[in-house]
Formats: C-alpha cells, sequence, structure tokens
C-alpha cells in the first residue's frame, strides 16, 4: 500500500535509538525527509547515517534536550529553516525515572512533568501554526499502555502520560475541521533498552534473574513475544497518511493484547 508520504517533512523526537528509531526509520523508507533528534550529538550522526544507508531518503539530525524549551524552539527553528515547514510531529520521549509513589521525590515528578508533558505542549504549539496554515497535519503522540493499565514500578508514566490523552482530545476537537488529526500511540513492551532497564528492577525486587523477568513479560502477552520498534512506526505511518484521516483524537493500543481491559 502507498502511504503517500513521500516528501513529507516528520519530525521525529527522541529518535536515535528505541521506539523513535524504529518510527523514524519506517517513515525514511517510505521516503519522507525525516527529522530524528536526541541529547547526544554522537547518537544523532548515528543515527543519521544509518537512516540514510537503509532508506536514501533526506535525514536531519538536530541535537536537543526535549526538555529544556530553548533547545525545543531551536530545534523547530532548524527544521523550519532546512525543510520549510512541518507536515508531521512524531512524539515520543525519553522514559521517566522507575519507582513506586513512596520511593520517588518531588523533583522526580517535576522533571516527568517537563519531560512528559511539557515539551509535547511546547513542540505542538510551535509546528500547529504552519498546519493550519497549510490546512494539513499529522500529531502523532507515543505514549504507553500504562494509560490502560499501570505497571506498578512506574508511577510517574502512570500517571503523567495519561495528560496526553487529554492533549490529543483536545487538539482532535480543535483542529480537525482544519485538515489535522491527532492521535496517540499507547505500545505495550518493546524489544528496546527501557524494556530491559524495567526488567532489571523487576528481577531485582522479585529476586529472579532479568531472562526469568523477560519470560514473565512475554509471558502476559498473548501473542508470545515482545513488539519492535518497526511495529510502532508502521501505526504512525498509516496515521499520518491520508488513508488514515477520519481517524481523529483516537488512542491506539498497540501491545500484542497484554492489556485485559475490555474497553
Amino acid at each position: 500500500m502507498d502511504l503517500g508520504l513521500k516528501g513529507k517533512r516528520v519530525i521525529v523526537t527522541a529518535s536515535t535509538k528505541g521506539i523513535g528509531f524504529g518510527v523514524a526509520r519506517v517513515f525514511a523508507e517510505e521516503g519522507a525527509r525525516v527529522v530524528v533528534t536526541s541529547r547526544s550529538k554522537e547518537n544523532v550522526d548515528l543515527a543519521v547515517k544509518r537512516l540514510k544507508e537503509i532508506s536514501g531518503s533526506e535525514v536531519l539530525g538536530i541535537e536537543a534536550d526535549l526538555r529544556v524549551r530553548s533547545d525545543v524552539e531551536k530545534l523547530v527553528r532548524e527544521v523550519l529553516n532546512t525543510f520549510g515547514g512541518v507536515d508531521i510531529l512524531v512524539y515520543n520521549t525519553g522514559p521517566p525515572k522507575l519507582g513506586t509513589f513512596m520511593e520517588l521525590s518531588f523533583e522526580d515528578w517535576e522533571e516527568a512533568v517537563r519531560l512528559l508533558l511539557l515539551n509535547a505542549v511546547w513542540l505542538t504549539k510551535l509546528v500547529v501554526p504552519g498546519m493550519i496554515e497549510r490546512r494539513w497535519g499529522r500529531l502523532i503522540y507515543i505514549t504507553s499502555s500504562t494509560l490502560r493499565q499501570i505497571i506498578p514500578t512506574i508511577v510517574l508514566s502512570n500517571t503523567v502520560r495519561l495528560s496526553i490523552a487529554g492533549l490529543v482530545k483536545s487538539l482532535a476537537h480543535e483542529l480537525g475541521g482544519m485538515g489535522i488529526t491527532a492521535n496517540g500511540i499507547m505500545q505495550g513492551h518493546i524489544k528496546t533498552e527501557r524494556t530491559m532497564r524495567i526488567a532489571e528492577d523487576l528481577a531485582s525486587r522479585n529476586k529472579i534473574t532479568v531472562d526469568e523477568a523477560l519470560k514473565n513479560l512475554a509471558k502476559d502477552i498473548p501473542v508470545g513475544r515482545l513488539g519492535l520498534p518497526e511495529e510502532i512506526g508502521y501505526l504512525a505511518a498509516f496515521l499520518a497518511s491520508d488513508k488514515a484521516s477520519y481517524i481523529n483524537g483516537a488512542m491506539i493500543l498497540i501491545d500484542g493484547g497484554y492489556v485485559k481491559a475490555v474497553l
């Protein structure tokens, strides 16, 4: 299926590793002009090199700390200067600190709000005006299955990421009539470094090996395995296409059946 993404200008944040890189890879393979970001210049340079080798598409790498508003403003400014606009924003971010409610400090909560909510607001405020002007745009927010089923040891994610669902619904209502859709992706356990950290934490708490913790995670997934970063990318690419123009304000679960809730 041709998704019609060739030449589209796409920002994928936190995209030099893990889910972000998987998403950026799919868009690049679809012929989009892709922007990848990270706090690490080394990681940015490596990701740009890999994506160009894989896809042959135009890839721009920008070093930016999404927790710092001036960095977010610089990121969007550089993209506008280079590409002339942003058609698609795929918001992804690094993970918050692991921990239960009683283990976390006030500072941990403030950091999580900057990491999981405020930068999404900043980015959206900066890219939406151009989308309104062109009467076309796609806003896609990668969150977590914790919006539907909590994980006790990542209370920050359980709590703060819920605000993105409110943002998605609000944007869908406000911008839908302007050719702009807003949707969220709630992914389950994906084969990334973050999942390894969760497995290590579970192993430590339960006095088991990391391999046993990973097997326990997979055991609770009906398809019997962890997801792949590219599988999140396939969903994001579809949501960004005109084929998905009637999907607006949705929070879509992609978890291999892990979440047991009916609705």
